[in-house]
C-alpha cells in the first residue's frame, strides 16, 4: 500500500487544517503533526533562539477498519499519482 504498511487492518483518516492535505496514518488519536507542512523540531539551537513549538495542524476525519483501510490507501494514492493505477 502506498500510506500504510500492508495488512494493516485499522488506521487513522486525517485532513491537515493548513495544507488541506488527506493521509492516512497509524495513529488514531484525535490531533497529529502533519508530516507534509508540520515542521520537524531542530533541538540544536543557539542561545538567542526559542525552541519551535509542535503545530498539530491534522485533525481526525475517521478511523477506518478492514476493508475500508486498503480502499481508502487505493483511492488517495490515484489522487496522488495522478490516475496512474498500474503500480496497484
Amino acid at each position: 500500500m502506498y500510506y500504510v504498511p500492508d495488512g494493516t487492518t485499522r488506521c487513522g483518516f486525517y485532513e491537515c487544517e493548513e495544507c488541506g492535505s488527506r493521509f492516512l496514518s497509524l495513529q488514531t488519536g484525535p490531533r497529529m503533526v502533519c508530516p507534509y507542512c508540520g515542521e520537524e523540531i531542530d533541538l540544536e539551537i543557539g542561545p538567542d533562539e526559542e525552541l519551535p513549538q509542535v503545530k498539530e495542524s491534522a485533525r481526525l476525519l475517521s478511523v477506518l477498519e478492514g476493508d475500508e483501510v486498503e480502499k481508502m490507501d487505493a483511492l488517495l494514492s490515484l489522487a496522488l499519482t495522478g490516475g496512474d493505477y498500474s503500480w496497484i
